[in-house]
C-alpha cells in the first residue's frame, strides 16, 4: 500500500469518525429531550392519582367526576407500601343519608357496577370467555358504556381475587368463567 493510498483511507475513517460523533452527538439530544418530555409526563400522572385518591374516599356518588362514578376502583393495597397507609390519613367516610336511595346529583338512578355486568355476560356463557369477547359484548348490549380494554381486565381479576370468577390460563391467553354458587373456588 503506498502513503497515498494510506492517507486516503486515513481521511476516509477520519470522515466516517466524525459523521458517526456528529449522529451520535445529535441521537443523545433527541434522547435527552425525550426523557424532559417523559419526565413531565410523570409528573402530570402522578398528580393524577393524587385527585384520583382523594377523590376514593367520597361516599357521595355526586361529588365525583363522572368517569370515577362509571367506572370501579381497583384497589390500590398491592401497589402501596406498607407504611404509606399508615402516614397518610384516612378519609372520612359517612353514611349516605336515606339509605336505600341510590341517586346522583341530578335525581337518575346509577347504572349497575361494571363487575356486575360482565358477571352476568359471563353466567351466559358455557366455556371460558376472554376479556376481549366480554368487552365487546358489553359495548353491544350496553352502549352508553364504553371501558377501555384494560378497565375490563382490571375488573375482572377485581372479580377473580373476590371468588366470584375463576381465571384459565390457556396458553398465553386468559379465559374466566362465572363461579356457580356452591362449587369450590380454585384459581388457575
Amino acid at each position: 500500500m503506498t502513503s497515498q493510498s494510506a492517507a486516503t483511507l486515513r481521511s476516509r475513517y477520519v470522515k466516517q469518525a466524525a459523521s458517526d460523533l456528529e449522529e451520535n452527538r445529535r441521537r443523545q439530544q433527541e434522547l435527552a429531550e425525550r426523557l424532559t418530555v417523559l419526565k413531565q409526563e410523570e409528573a402530570l400522572l402522578v398528580d393524577i392519582l393524587s385527585l384520583a385518591e382523594r377523590y376514593e374516599g367520597f361516599a357521595d356518588p355526586s361529588r365525583l367526576p363522572e368517569q370515577l362514578q362509571e367506572e370501579p376502583v381497583v384497589a390500590k393495597a398491592k401497589r402501596t407500601p406498607a407504611g404509606a397507609a399508615a402516614r397518610r390519613p384516612a378519609p372520612a367516610r359517612t353514611a349516605p343519608a336515606g339509605g336505600t336511595a341510590k341517586t346522583g346529583a341530578k335525581g337518575k338512578s346509577r347504572r349497575p357496577l361494571l363487575g356486575d355486568l360482565l358477571a352476568d355476560l359471563l353466567g351466559n356463557h358455557e366455556k371460558p370467555c376472554p376479556a376481549k369477547e366480554l368487552r365487546a359484548e358489553l359495548m353491544a348490549q350496553y352502549p352508553d358504556r364504553n371501558p377501555t380494554p384494560q378497565v375490563v381486565r382490571n375488573t375482572l381479576e377485581s372479580l377473580v381475587a373476590k371468588g366470584r370468577i375463576r381465571r384459565h390460563k390457556q396458553q398465553r391467553a386468559v379465559m374466566y368463567t362465572l363461579v356457580k354458587p356452591g362449587t369450590a373456588n380454585n384459581a388457575t
